[in-house]
């Protein structure tokens, strides 16, 4: 009897070990962790616009260990005043973001969390979002990126919500995972981070309902395989932006696929080769990837175990920007054009801007010589700017409206911010539906 005994306990064990192991595969090696320093530097040397932006970065920097116990010290205490300052105009996955910051670890010394009345207003937030969907065609206030996070929070500092409700709203099928018939990769991960939260805490549970944990692990594995029918042929999944996300969903999910299906070590290359293109300049992106190339998943938030410090020192930039010595060399202009499309009305201009402008300039400009056909409004998100109304027509969830960026044909990936024109491109703002 007692070898019987020892065989299932030995088969669980090592099964239990397969999402660390493969953390560890796909970890950068020691050697090379230099090679993430340009990510650190970003998310520390970055001016956010709005404070509650720097989220990502706080989770990101707390999890893996790349403050020094100083710089915990004083940004989680900023955050902490920036958080109770705003929190009730703070989104439901905005608040959820932040208490994954500032639970990422113990909190520093001297400073004290109420975790119990955030984790309070954060199922308040989870509950106006699902209100929503019941009187709205199923369409959150915000998305289900920001649900998922939701569901993830809750799950992690023991908030409220019901499992069954939860296995209901992350059906893979649902059409909120689905950009454009498109399946929204960082979307399907932190569904997965929020579904396996909600398992293993389940499990636990004395009472619990076959059929939810059933409907789960379905939809976990469903998840999983989305994700990667999107896996690029450099190892990406989806885009270079969704990839950490996505990592981190493989990692503890690596029972609901073989080692054929993705070779984790592939990934990780083409993403340091893409750091090193700076690939990465935006904060937000550089704290959504750093965590998988240090081996961690949300899922390691743990507000009761003691932070990680570095022994590097990362300070915020003072040196001076280097300023070229050429004289009377104005920088060149380049033209592009630019059109609004709304329905089947589309208004053309062509416009000078300076070489190496972004998306953003291009309208700007545009609504400097027209400002009846090309006048827009933009909101400051965690990825930059992002356009809420043109000539006067608002994106609105409700009805699953925005106004989509297109280069060349093209649908963009990167926002108006950030995504740099090239002479001679057609740029786009469609008024579109989701």
């Amino acid at each position: 009897m007692r070898q019987s005994h020892q065989l299932p306990l030995l088969g669980l064990l090592l099964f239990s070990l397969i999402p660390r192991q493969q953390c560890e595969i796909c970890e950068v090696s020691k050697e090379n962790k230099t090679a993430l320093k340009p990510l650190i530097h970003t998310m520390i040397n970055s001016n956010y616009t709005e404070r509650i932006h720097a989220a990502n970065a706080l989770l990101s920097l707390r999890l893996c260990g790349s403050l020094n116990q100083s710089q915990d010290q004083h940004l989680t205490e900023q955050f902490i005043l920036t958080v109770n300052s705003t929190e009730p105009s703070l989104t439901s996955g905005q608040l959820a973001l932040a208490i994954l910051a500032l639970g990422a670890c113990k909190a520093p010394d001297g400073m004290s969390i109420n975790y119990s009345e955030l984790v309070k207003r954060l199922g308040n937030k989870y509950k106006e979002e699902i209100r929503n969907m019941e009187d709205h065609n199923g369409n959150p206030l915000t998305n289900y990126y920001q649900l998922s996070l939701d569901i993830l929070a809750l799950c992690l500092f023991n908030g409220n919500y019901s499992i069954t409700e939860v296995a209901k709203f992350l059906n893979p099928e649902n059409k909120n995972y689905y950009f454009h018939g498109q399946f929204s990769v960082d979307t399907g991960a932190m569904a997965v981070l929020a579904l396996t939260c909600v398992k293993n805490k389940t499990r636990r549970q004395k009472q619990i309902d076959k059929k939810d944990i059933e409907n789960i692990n379905n939809y976990t594995e469903s998840l999983i395989n989305k994700i990667l029918s999107q896996k690029t042929e450099n190892g990406l999944l989806g885009n270079i932006y969704s990839t950490g996300e996505a990592m981190q969903a493989l990692f503890v999910s690596s029972n609901y696929y073989n080692e054929n299906q993705w070779v984790c070590e592939k990934t990780r290359d083409t993403v340091l080769t893409e750091i090193s293109r700076g690939a990465f300049r935006m904060p937000t992106a550089a704290a959504q990837i750093l965590p998988a190339l240090k081996g961690k998943t949300y899922l390691d938030v743990n507000k009761d175990s003691s932070c990680v410090y570095s022994s590097d020192s990362f300070h915020p930039s003072t040196q001076e920007p280097i300023v070229s010595v050429t004289p009377a060399v104005s920088p060149s202009q380049i033209q592009v054009n630019y059109s609004v499309v709304i329905d089947k009305r589309k208004d053309r201009i062509v416009v000078s801007v300076t070489d190496g402008s972004v998306f953003l300039n291009v309208m700007e400009q545009a609504q400097k010589e027209n400002p009846t056909l090309f006048r827009f409004k933009t909101k400051e998100t965690a990825w930059g700017p992002y356009i809420i109304s043109v000539r006067g027509i608002k994106a609105s969830t409700n009805d699953r409206t925005y106004w989509e960026l297109r280069s060349n044909g093209e649908h963009l990936n990167q926002g108006a911010g950030s995504y740099v024109v090239h002479a001679g491109d057609d740029l786009e703002v469609r008024w579109s539906t989701y």
